[in-house]
């Protein structure tokens, strides 16, 4: 008698070291016997010795009822950090820039990262770097400013269109930069009633764009299309026309100075005080502490800019820093939101400890509008 699969818990154990198998099956014969592979039909073997009804059947001195083979993980699930080296373990690296390896007495250095885990040295160069080129644009040559902008607005239309193919989306980047850098400079040259009229000749030409490529997913790089439009450069074609008066770079000033301290004093009371989440499912780390730091913060700070800047009594420049505040926290919401429906992290890498230029414009994009409106009112040009 054959038997297809020797090990089937199905068929009639074997003789140990026989390839016969016994007519009846004997109570006494242990049913998990692990039979050696080399053991076949072919080569003959010695039966086993009658069993003790006295005794329970052993086989290496355990019970068979009681014995169990141990169970052996599989290599993919082998936890880090057993007792037992993996030998397909990864060599050490080198260490990278900025690192030592340690030595007696030598500790290895580590990079300073924030509690947001970016570098923290490359994250400040990179900020002071930015700050000193929009202040030297500013108060150095004016016009340079609206380069420093188209450029800007460039980038950050480059850098949403990418993150938008992550969810298949395909908008057309060409038009969309080109009509981004008509708008601000259309903002600069004729006023907001030509920021609106670039704005409309942006969507068209990107929709007549987009027509060539078919029907098939038309709707929804479309949208995205709106989306990035009406993102950066719009919004950011009101710096524009905050930078155009003969006080200009100071109006642009005071936003700045409002969106940083309400970014330092959110950050600060967050570490310290924070203990209430604010948007748990958006950004995990923001507390309403942070946001109640950020308020009193860009309070304070635009308050006395606008007084020294801008003229504006201090109740009413406080005003407009707390809006500032609301509208940088709401930006930066906005975008964290728009990155988890993506699946990214930061809207690029083009900023050492930053991310994208996007993820530090974010903030800047939403109080620009709101201060244009507010110092409209409090501030008018004269």
């Amino acid at each position: 008698m054959s038997y297809s699969d020797p090990y089937s818990s199905a068929d009639p154990p074997r003789a140990r070291h026989s390839g016969v198998a016994p007519e009846k099956y004997d109570p006494g014969f242990p049913a998990n016997l692990d039979v050696p592979g080399w053991a076949g039909p072919t080569q003959p073997g010695i039966g086993l010795p009658e069993p003790d009804p006295r005794r329970e059947p052993e086989v290496n001195g355990y019970t068979a009822e009681t014995t169990q083979l141990p169970l052996v993980t599989p290599r993919a699930q082998h936890q880090p950090g057993d007792d037992d080296a993996d030998e397909d373990a990864t060599p050490p690296r080198r260490p990278g820039p900025g690192r030592r390896r340690a030595g007696p007495g030598r500790p290895p250095t580590v990079q300073k990262t924030s509690r947001a885990g970016r570098n923290l040295p490359a994250a400040i160069g990179v900020g002071l770097t930015l700050g000193a080129v929009l202040l030297v644009s500013l108060y150095a040559y004016k016009p340079a400013f609206l380069g420093v902008l188209a450029v800007a607005v460039a980038v950050g239309i480059w850098e949403v269109s990418r993150a938008t193919r992550e969810v298949k989306a395909n908008p057309p980047t060409i038009p969309l930069i080109a009509g981004g850098v008509l708008m601000v400079g259309l903002a600069w040259y004729a006023g907001a009633d030509a920021l609106m009229l670039g704005l409309v000749a942006t969507l068209l030409a990107a929709t007549v764009w987009r027509l060539a490529d078919g029907p098939k997913g038309f709707k929804r790089d479309l949208t995205a299309s709106v989306l990035i439009a009406v993102y950066v450069p719009f919004l950011a074609g009101f710096a524009a026309l905050l930078a155009v008066p003969q006080d200009g770079a100071d109006r642009v000033l005071v936003v700045l100075i409002g969106v940083v301290l309400s970014d330092t004093g959110g950050y600060a009371a967050g570490v310290f005080l924070g203990r209430h989440p604010m948007a748990p499912t958006v950004s995990p780390k923001k507390s309403w502490e942070g946001f109640g730091g950020s308020l009193v913060a860009a309070a304070i700070g635009t308050a006395l800019s606008c007084y020294f800047l801008l003229g504006v009594d201090f109740w009413w420049g406080a005003l407009i820093g707390a809006a500032i505040s609301v509208a940088a926290v709401l930006g930066d919401l906005g975008e964290s939101m728009l990155k988890r429906d993506l699946g990214i992290k930061d809207m690029s890498r083009l900023l050492p400890g930053h991310g994208g230029l996007m993820d530090r414009l974010d903030s800047i994009l939403f109080a620009v509008p709101t201060a244009y409106l507010l110092l409209a009112i409090f501030a008018p040009v004269r």
